[in-house]
Parts: C-alpha cells; sequence; structure tokens
C-alpha cells in the first residue's frame, strides 16, 4: 500500500472522525491479518486503513468568563486512532467520499469496533 500521505495536507477531519481507505475484501495485512469471512459477507461491519484522524473529544470551556471573550484555545480528549491504524468499522456509519479519484470514508469514533495498530506501515 503506497500513499502520499502530503496529499491529505489540506484536509482536516473535524471532531471525533477519521477519514478510512477501505481495504479490498481479499487483501491481506502487510503483517499476515486477515479479517475473518463473515466480516465481509455480513456486510455489517468493513474494514480500511485510517488516513487522517480528527481532533477528538472538545473539552468543556472555562464557564468563568463570558463566552464570547474566551480566547484560548480549544482544548481536546485525543481519539484512540491513529494514521496507519487498520479499522474495522461499522458499514451504515460511514460516510463514502472521493478525493482525486479514490474512494474514501470518514467515521466517527464510536462506530469503530476494533483498531490493529502495524507501526510499519507508511514505513520504506
Amino acid at each position: 500500500m503506497i500513499l502520499d500521505i502530503h496529499e491529505f495536507d489540506r484536509i482536516h477531519i473535524v471532531g471525533d472522525r477519521v477519514l478510512i481507505k477501505p481495504r479490498p475484501e481479499d487483501e491481506q495485512t502487510r503483517s499476515g491479518l486477515y479479517l475473518p469471512p463473515g466480516i465481509e459477507e455480513q456486510e455489517v461491519a468493513a474494514s480500511g486503513y485510517i488516513i487522517k484522524v480528527g481532533p477528538g473529544f472538545p473539552l468543556a470551556s472555562n464557564q468563568e468568563q463570558e463566552s464570547w471573550k474566551i480566547e484560548d484555545e480549544i482544548k481536546y480528549i485525543p481519539l484512540q486512532a491513529k494514521i496507519g491504524d487498520l479499522a474495522v468499522y461499522l458499514r451504515k456509519q460511514a460516510i463514502a467520499i472521493q478525493f482525486n479519484d479514490q474512494h474514501y470514508v470518514i467515521v466517527p469514533q464510536h462506530a469503530l469496533l476494533m483498531l490493529y495498530r502495524d507501526d510499519g506501515l507508511f514505513e520504506d
């Protein structure tokens, strides 16, 4: 899987969402992981590689000041998902998009069922 990560620099994922490149159903992961045949046959879940991750869940701001006077940056609770993870996600929660003639999905954190972390995915 060869991806130019820099072509996604202008895309900013919002909140608790992740951008996923769906994995072809018959593809084996680089580490040798195969998902059980039932995953694709049931069409409840799908899998793919996480390309971009949103900032996370926003924390409540300090309520002592008036909201229009607050100049602090928003703070976030980061997501569990990281770029390069293989994610199993609920298909019904995915929003399909096209970018550079490629198919991607945007999925909220709560629709991720499993993450498989392969630290060497984007290494040469």
